[in-house]
């Protein structure tokens, strides 16, 4: 009977493909640079990884049996996919996983910074405080507002849509393809100025591409309105974060949310702690239960490779 392949998985995975992947390869669950993990290495055929597991040439140095790379996620940044390939591995991910729970949370987001919620909970506020906050307190309607999205891809269009449709905004988007014919809802596509100096939300939804560390800084967020905000649910890096916590400390713009960091997790001293108007999540947008079940179906496709089958979904 053929041995089955050894398959190590290296991040947190939903139980239900873990369980479906034990039924057909031999299984090790080990975190990065943990004695597990070295010692599977010489022996590993296939590797599954999430967010924080480094696939580089000297990584690929030590697994010679390696055949193929799952990243259970839509960025591929943490994967050298060209030495990959140079060595005869292939790499496969999930790119239609949490376009969903992402764009959910982004509209959340901007939700929560455009409309004063007044929550109370330990104690009714008393008369006189109820009506003064209800008359004095006031939000924007979406319908009202511009969305920029910079980066059209799954996610971008999934927010586009929802504003569009759910929202009746107006959309504008900067991409470097040509996506038009691929949008079910009205857009229209600007330069990267016009986008900051028009939109009332920025939502940012580009990846790590060289060249895109810091894209957004003092230049585009001087050209913002005073009342606009910015989310950022895609990449730490892509942002300034200093540039950013300036212009609203200087009141250039009227919040932020920011999903994603460098480096993750945030120093102590990150620049934009501190703020009433700035909302800080830990990596939060694709942590729904369907997200990460759809995440961790990255399986499917590794035993594909394994199994000598096209997978569903290569890396581009």
């Amino acid at each position: 009977m053929k041995e089955l392949p050894l398959v190590l998985v290296t991040e947190d995975s939903d139980v239900k493909p873990l369980a479906w992947l034990k039924e057909r390869a031999r299984v090790v669950e080990a975190a990065p640079d943990s004695p597990e993990f070295n010692a599977a290495l010489p022996e590993v055929a296939g590797m599954v990884v999430r967010t924080y597991t480094k696939v580089n040439a000297a990584l690929l140095a030590r697994c010679p049996k390696l055949k193929v790379v799952g990243r259970g996620g839509v960025g591929i940044e943490n994967i050298d996919v060209k030495a990959c390939r140079a060595r005869g591995v292939e790499v496969v991910y999930t790119p239609d996983a949490n376009t969903l729970a992402v764009g959910d949370f982004v509209i959340g987001y901007a939700l929560q910074l455009l409309r004063p919620w007044a929550f109370f909970k330990d104690r009714a506020y008393e008369p006189k405080e109820f009506k003064q906050v209800r008359n004095t307190l006031r939000g924007v309607q979406l319908n009202e507002l511009t969305i920029g999205i910079l980066g059209m891809g799954r996610v971008g269009r999934r927010v586009g849509k929802i504003a569009a449709h759910g929202f009746d905004m107006r959309v504008i988007y900067n991409d470097l393809l040509d996506v038009q014919s691929q949008l079910t809802f009205p857009a229209t596509p600007v330069d990267k100025p016009t986008l900051f100096r028009e939109a009332d939300i920025v939502t940012l939804h580009t990846d790590m591409k060289p060249g895109n560390e810091h894209m957004i800084s003092t230049p585009l967020l001087s050209l913002m309105k005073p009342t606009a905000i910015l989310i950022n649910a895609s990449r730490g890096e892509v942002l300034d974060d200093a540039a950013l916590a300036t212009a609203i400390r200087e009141k250039k713009i009227a919040g932020a949310a920011i999903d994603v960091f460098d480096p993750e997790p945030p120093k102590a001293d990150y620049p934009l702690l501190g703020f009433d108007n700035v909302l800080l999540t830990p990596h939060m947008a694709a942590r729904t239960y369907s997200a990460i079940e759809n995440m961790s179906w990255v399986v499917r496709d590794v035993l594909d490779v394994l199994n000598g089958q096209t997978p569903k979904y290569p890396a581009p």
